[in-house]
């Protein structure tokens, strides 16, 4: 481990919109922000091929673009931007202390205020096909890219409420939704039941499980089997909606931040102030509702000006 302790005043951790924005905004206001990115530089969005509903972006975009141009955004302010994972934190729990963090267990930096960006991690099937045609028709979030397939047919994996909710979202854009339910009921609540089933164009497939995604480049159908009675069908489609959950990256602060029993960390009110003093979240690490970039934005930017103010009580 390096000797050398870095000192700043404000350190951020992730390096999606919420961090980009984060980043934008504490480099404006001086606070010179260094951040890491981690293994995934850009976040969730980099798995997206075309991003259409951000603002600014009159003729649309995509995810890797975009977060290149939130980076170059943020270092012409002054942000310093690093790859690499922290790895392990000692924040203070008093008003005024010092937070400790070692990034790639090697370097050791003291911040005055930490951002935590981190993000959530869609949950896939694990499939060799489903991975390989991520961005190429396969998706975690109907919300960014149903837009993408209207009038097309397309399929929805889940059971849940999230499931539900995109499989009614799609319904409004698409031709025909096909769930695909491993057991023979839904998680989902009675009122999002209520809905599905009365939505004429969506089909539930209950005991039901992707064998395989099919098509070279582009989603072509999938091969479903019954897991009951193992008979296979290809359906044809063109999308295929994993809605299995999220799972929030905040392993390193359990047993430190405040977070619901899902591991989202939790802030206070409105604002993005966590239970430790001068360490604020934003993003999908702590939205489990919205998920979408510009709402991880919008929140890096509150987070920015909450450690602002931070410091500034503090002088």
């Amino acid at each position: 481990m390096s000797d050398t302790i870095e000192k700043i005043k404000c350190l951020i951790i992730g390096s999606g919109p919420a961090g980009y924005t984060a980043a934008i905004y504490a480099a404006r206001a001086d606070m010179k922000p260094i951040m890491y990115t981690g293994m995934q530089m850009g976040g969730q969005l980099t798995t997206t091929t075309e991003v259409d509903n951000f603002p600014g972006y009159k003729d649309g975009t995509d995810g890797t673009a975009m977060m290149e141009d939130l980076k170059h955004q943020a270092e012409r302010f002054g942000t310093d931007v690093r790859f690499g994972l922290v790895t392990s934190v000692d924040l203070s729990e008093e008003i005024g202390g010092i937070h400790k963090v070692i990034v790639d267990e090697s370097k050791q930096i003291e911040a005055e205020t930490i951002i935590i960006c981190t993000g959530a991690t869609a949950k896939y099937l694990g499939i060799e096909s489903e991975q390989r045609l991520i961005g190429g028709g396969v998706s975690a979030c109907a919300t960014c890219d149903g837009f993408f397939y209207k009038g097309q047919d397309v399929v929805v994996v889940g059971a849940g409420d999230t499931a539900a909710e995109e499989a009614t979202y799609l319904a409004n854009i698409c031709s025909k939704v096909t769930m695909l339910v491993r057991k023979d009921y839904m998680r989902a609540s009675k009122a999002m039941q209520h809905r599905v089933n009365r939505t004429e164009n969506i089909e539930v497939l209950y005991n039901t499980e992707i064998d395989e995604v099919l098509g070279g480049n582009v989603v072509e159908g999938v091969r479903a089997i019954n897991n009951q009675t193992k008979e296979t069908t290809e359906i044809p489609v063109t999308g295929v909606f994993i809605a299995i959950g999220h799972k929030p990256n905040s392993d390193l602060f359990k047993g430190v931040l405040d977070m619901d029993e899902t591991g989202y960390l939790i802030t206070k009110g409105k604002s993005t102030k966590t239970n430790l003093p001068g360490v604020f979240a934003a993003g999908d690490i702590q939205d489990k509702e919205y998920r979408q970039a510009v709402t991880a934005a919008g929140t890096g930017c509150m987070a920015a000006l909450d450690a602002e103010r931070y410091l500034g009580a503090l002088e």
